[in-house]
C-alpha cells in the first residue's frame, strides 16, 4: 500500500479558501480550489502562491460552486493546471456563472480602483479576467451523483448530495486502500428548497466543515420575521436592502418572499433581484428540476413574482428611486457587487433597513455592519450606517452544530481520524470537543499548510 498524504492549502483555521491536496506515488488530487475571502491578511493568500506547482496536480474534485470553494480555479489554470475539474452537472452550470462573473467583477473593480486611485497597488490587477474564467470552463467535466469515476489510475471517486446549494456534493475517494470523505459544505435537513444531505456509511479519514460548529440556528418563523422587517420599513417610507449570496441565498429569499406574496402578506411591495449572476442561478432551477424540491410550475411562478434587474442603468434607477421596495443584491458579505452601490445611497438614512441573511466572515464589510459599525469604507469612501440593521441568521444554508452531529451519527463506524476544516477557530474547537465527548472520535484541527500522512 503506497504512502498517502494530505496537505491543507486552505480553509484550515479559517472559513474560506477551501483547498485540500491528496498526494500519492507522484499523483495529486485537489479537493476544491477556493478563493480566500474576508480579512485583508486572508485575501492576500490569493496572491502569495498556491503552495504547489499547479502543473503537477492531476485532477480537481469540486464539492460545489461557491467562490470560496471554486473561485481560484481560473488562476490555477492560468498558472499551468491542465487536468480535469470534476463536479456535478448543476455545479458545472453554476461555476460557469460564478467564475465568469468573478473575473468580470475583478476586472471592473481593478479599473475602478485605478481610476479613483484608492488601491494600495499601482496598478491594481485582477486575480484573473472574465476571459480567463471562460477559458477555464473548457476543463470542467460533469459527473452524475452516484456515478463512480477514476480521477487518477487506481482511485475511485463518487459524489453524493450535500444539500447546501444546487448541485453541492460530498466527495468519497477510495485511493491506496483508504477511503477519504470530504463533506464540502453540508446543508440543512429541513431546507425548503434542497434535499437533505445523503448519508455516508464509512470513512477511514473524514474532512468535515465546521462553519456553524459552535452554534445552533434559530427556530423562529422566517416568514413572520421577514414580513415584520419589510412592514416596519415600508411604514417609515424606506427600502429594504438584502445583501445575498447570488447562489443559494438569493433563491431561498425569493422563495420566502414568493410564499408571502401568495399568502397576500406583501401584495403591493415590489421585489427586485439586482444581480445578473443571481438571476442566472435562479433560472437554473428550471433546468435542474429534480435536484430541488420545487415543481417545474412552482419554479416558473416564483420567477414571475420578482423583477430581474440585469443592466446597470436599471440598477441605478433603483438606487435613485425613493419609493419603498425590496432589493436583493449580491454580494452576501458586501465584499463587492451592486449591493455596495445601493448601500452608499440607502445606508445613511434611518428609514431604510439593511437585512442580512447569512454568515458574515470576519473582516468583511457585512460583518462590520452587523457588529454595529457606525461607518464602513466602500469604493474608497466612508459611508455612515444610519439605517436599521436586521438579521435572519436562521436562513443559513449550512448545517448547524446539531445538523453536523446528526450527519456524523449516520456513519456505521468511526473514521480513524476526522479533520475539522472550513471554520473559524472557535467553531472548530467547539465541534471538536462535542464530537470527542459525544462520539469518542479522534479529531484534529489542522493548521494552514500542514501535511499529514494517512
Amino acid at each position: 500500500m503506497e504512502k498517502l498524504e494530505l496537505t491543507f492549502l486552505g480553509a484550515a483555521g479559517t472559513v474560506t479558501g477551501s483547498r485540500h491536496l491528496l498526494s500519492s506515488a507522484g499523483r495529486d488530487i485537489l479537493l476544491d480550489c477556493g478563493m480566500f475571502q474576508g480579512r485583508r491578511d486572508i485575501r492576500t493568500r490569493n496572491w502569495s502562491g498556491f503552495g504547489i506547482d499547479p502543473a503537477r496536480i492531476d485532477a480537481i474534485a469540486m464539492s460545489h460552486a461557491h467562490l470560496d470553494h471554486s473561485g481560484y480555479i481560473p488562476r490555477l489554470i492560468k498558472d499551468g493546471y491542465r487536468g480535469p475539474v470534476l463536479c456535478t452537472p448543476p455545479t458545472l452550470d453554476l461555476c460557469e456563472i460564478l467564475l465568469t462573473d468573478s473575473g468580470y467583477l475583478q476586472e471592473r473593480d481593478a479599473e475602478y480602483a485605478n481610476r479613483k486611485r484608492f488601491s494600495r497597488h499601482d496598478p491594481a490587477l485582477p486575480l484573473y479576467t472574465e476571459e480567463d474564467a471562460k477559458a477555464a470552463m473548457e476543463q470542467f467535466d460533469s459527473v452524475e451523483f452516484g456515478e463512480t469515476v477514476e480521477p487518477v489510475p487506481g482511485a475511485r471517486l463518487v459524489f453524493r448530495r450535500a444539500g447546501h446549494i444546487l448541485g453541492a456534493a460530498t466527495v468519497t475517494l477510495d485511493w491506496q486502500g483508504r477511503r477519504v470523505v470530504f463533506s464540502g459544505d453540508l446543508g440543512r435537513e429541513d431546507d425548503p428548497l434542497l434535499p437533505d444531505p445523503d448519508p455516508v456509511d464509512r470513512a477511514d479519514f473524514l474532512l468535515l466543515e465546521t462553519t456553524y460548529g459552535d452554534r445552533l440556528h434559530e427556530r423562529r418563523d422566517v416568514a413572520d420575521l421577514l414580513h415584520d422587517v419589510v412592514e416596519r420599513t415600508v411604514r417609515r417610507g424606506g427600502t429594504v436592502i438584502i445583501p445575498a449570496f447570488a447562489v443559494g441565498r438569493a433563491q431561498l429569499l425569493t422563495w420566502h418572499l414568493w410564499r408571502l406574496k401568495c399568502a397576500g402578506r406583501l401584495d403591493s411591495i415590489p421585489v427586485y433581484l439586482d444581480s445578473p449572476m443571481a438571476i442566472d442561478a435562479s433560472i437554473l432551477l428550471n433546468r435542474h428540476v429534480g435536484e430541488h424540491k420545487l415543481s417545474a410550475a412552482d419554479a416558473r411562478a416564483m420567477g414571475r413574482m420578482i423583477e430581474y434587474v440585469r443592466d446597470t442603468e436599471r440598477s441605478k434607477e433603483l438606487t435613485a428611486d425613493p419609493m419603498p421596495k425590496i432589493i436583493i443584491a449580491a454580494s452576501g458579505m458586501v465584499t463587492g457587487g451592486r449591493v455596495q452601490h445601493h448601500l452608499k445611497a440607502y445606508a445613511p438614512h434611518r428609514r431604510n433597513t439593511i437585512l442580512f441573511s447569512g454568515f458574515q466572515a470576519p473582516g468583511t464589510p457585512g460583518a462590520a455592519i452587523l457588529a454595529g459599525a457606525d461607518e464602513i469604507r466602500l469604493h474608497g469612501r466612508t459611508v455612515p450606517i444610519e439605517a436599521e440593521v436586521a438579521d435572519l441568521p436562521m436562513l443559513s444554508a449550512h448545517a448547524d452544530a446539531d445538523g453536523l452531529m446528526s450527519w456524523l451519527r449516520r456513519f456505521e463506524q468511526p473514521p480513524r481520524r476526522t479533520f475539522l476544516v472550513h471554520g473559524e477557530p472557535q467553531a472548530s474547537r467547539a465541534l471538536r470537543d462535542r464530537i470527542e465527548h459525544e462520539l469518542g472520535w479522534d479529531c484534529h484541527i489542522p493548521d494552514h499548510g500542514e501535511r499529514v500522512a494517512l
